[in-house]
């Protein structure tokens, strides 16, 4: 019998080629948008083709309530879930000035969207499974900044954010391992997406130099990863681990090459 993915932020990136994979693989996908719904249908289609189940979600995952909805349609749908790839985030428009500037709005909005609403979606996917007796995996999206940290833009929440994911997943992983169930992350660099072409060359180049393989990543460097930590079969000693694909680049040091507020 085939299992049943939900992958968060599935509309486009990393999660729009994750589910593609997913759906090569035979598994049944439940996609999430929030912005993008042409995005979201596209990405169902091309899942479909490989005869699986796929679905789509509308959903914003700063709130709560519509974690929780999103969960119960994907259950309605699907029955159970096995797997649960928690991808969407993402850094929101950068208010000007320092610290001590900055709207606690915004605060509250990127620990909401890039750590709690993973604690949502989480907590009642455990419930599932465990109710089911299913030996799941959760794939937490994390990134570089959840190690070494942004200098010249003022991302300090989502760092704190990404930060806090990884050791959300270490917490999680031990208390539900004895389940069956294992949690893991993945923590990428910079992934070439549609969402990089706010840089500009010279951002770029930055970025070149402080990767040590010599070239920016592409979502098919994240994807394989994904999978791994997805089957049951490739994870069963493995509890709890950030693997961080991002060609080096968290042990090169810190990113400095942004303009104060990158205008």
């Amino acid at each position: 019998m085939a299992e049943n993915v939900l992958i968060t932020g599935g509309s486009h990136g990393i999660g729009a080629a994750a589910a593609v994979a997913f759906a090569k693989e035979g598994y049944n996908v439940g996609i999430t948008y929030c912005k993008n719904p042409e995005g979201a249908q596209q990405v169902q289609a091309q899942c479909a083709q490989y005869g699986v189940r796929a679905e789509i979600y509308r959903a914003d995952l700063q709130n709560r309530q519509d974690c929780e909805d999103l969960m119960e349609a994907f259950l309605r749908d699907f029955g159970t879930i096995h797997v649960l790839i928690n991808n969407a985030g993402g850094a929101l428009q950068i208010p000007k000035g320092e610290f001590e500037d900055m709207p606690l709005d915004y605060w509250d909005k990127q620990i909401t969207l890039n750590l709690s609403s993973a604690a949502y979606c989480a907590q009642a996917a455990v419930r599932n499974m465990k109710k089911n007796g299913i030996p799941g995996r959760i794939v937490n999206i994390s990134s570089v900044h959840g190690m070494i940290t942004w200098v010249k833009r003022k991302m300090l929440p989502y760092c704190a954010a990404k930060g806090g994911l990884e050791m959300f997943t270490k917490a999680l992983g031990v208390e539900v391992a004895k389940y069956g169930i294992r949690v893991n992350c993945i923590a990428p660099g910079l992934i070439m997406t549609k969402l990089a072409d706010r840089y500009k060359p010279e951002h770029l180049e930055g970025f070149l130099n402080k990767i040590p393989v010599g070239f920016l990543g592409q979502t098919e460097h994240i994807v394989p990863a994904i999978l791994f930590l997805a089957k049951e079969e490739t994870t069963r000693y493995i509890v709890g681990q950030v693997l961080r694909v991002d060609g080096g680049q968290s042990v090169s040091g810190t990113i400095e090459v942004m303009k104060e507020d990158f205008e």
